[in-house]
């Protein structure tokens, strides 16, 4: 049987705190690096708030408006380029406050996703400047269901169970992880990829901001939890090529899903 595959790059890029302009200019770089690849990629994915880094404190004139240009140009790149754009995040403002949010768009660039990071992480202080999402992300990726959620949604295995039941069998995870917890990042993605029977795609960026820093080691794992790929510490792009077959390949041989009994897992809230 042919494999059915997807090429994708992942943009492990340093990010300089509170300074778009650089950040956009490096992230347009390293995208037109990724496309002269061959194959060629499909889908290129950026880190956590790619364009501002953690400038939690200047957010009043860092973050975007809705539909503002950094929106524009991610929109802009994937029709470009006919590929799938999963635009890492930026900040975002609207009425209500200041959100994380993560864009997808399609090869026509339009907009297939837009995920406001639901689990806000308290030891960089995101609770205190962000709100928090209140949906998931599920996208079409081909004729396949991806998700996408953000950096510290990994350590609650309960959304990507939720996100696998809905029918992902890819998950993209941009993030700004640091040091010194590296091995919970690639032991955490690599049991959610096994926990689920999904490829777990992860964009980590590199460098460092005031008070942070961040190692890369951006991943690519299958539904088998084999590791397809996965970088440094170095500025760069990791490129895999993907089944789009094997997470339900894995699902029938080991079926999790169908031995499942949530009504044993149900239990009061205190």
């Amino acid at each position: 049987m042919t494999m059915r595959a997807l090429h994708i790059s992942l943009i492990q890029m340093d990010i300089e705190l509170g300074n778009p302009e650089v950040n956009l200019q490096r992230a347009e770089e390293w995208i037109t690096k990724a496309m002269e690849a061959h194959p060629r990629p499909d889908v290129i994915v950026l880190p956590e708030m790619w364009n501002t880094g953690y400038a939690l404190d200047r957010l009043d004139g860092l973050a975007e408006p809705e539909n503002g240009p950094y929106t524009f140009w991610m929109s802009e790149t994937a029709r470009h380029y006919r590929i799938t754009l999963v635009g890492g995040s930026i900040s975002e403002q609207r009425q209500s406050g200041f959100y994380n949010t993560l864009y997808v768009f399609g090869p026509d660039g339009e907009r297939t996703a837009r995920y406001d990071k639901i689990h806000l992480f308290k030891l960089m202080n995101e609770e205190k400047f962000m709100q928090p999402g209140e949906e998931t992300a599920l996208f079409p990726l081909g004729d396949i269901t991806a998700a996408a959620s953000i950096c510290y949604d990994i350590r609650f295995p309960e959304l990507a169970r939720t996100l696998a039941l809905a029918g992902a069998k890819v998950w993209f995870v941009p993030a700004e992880w640091p040091h010194p917890r590296m091995n919970h990042w690639r032991t955490l993605l690599t049991a959610r990829a096994i926990e689920n029977q999904m490829y777990v795609i992860a964009c980590n960026r590199v460098g460092q901001d005031e008070k942070s820093h961040f190692f890369g080691h951006s991943m690519v794992i299958d539904p088998w939890g084999e590791i397809v790929a996965e970088s440094n510490e170095e500025e760069g792009i990791l490129t895999a090529t993907i089944d789009l077959d094997l997470s339900e390949e894995v699902r029938s041989r080991i079926p999790v899903f169908t031995d499942r009994r949530p009504e044993l897992y149900r239990h009061e809230e205190k």
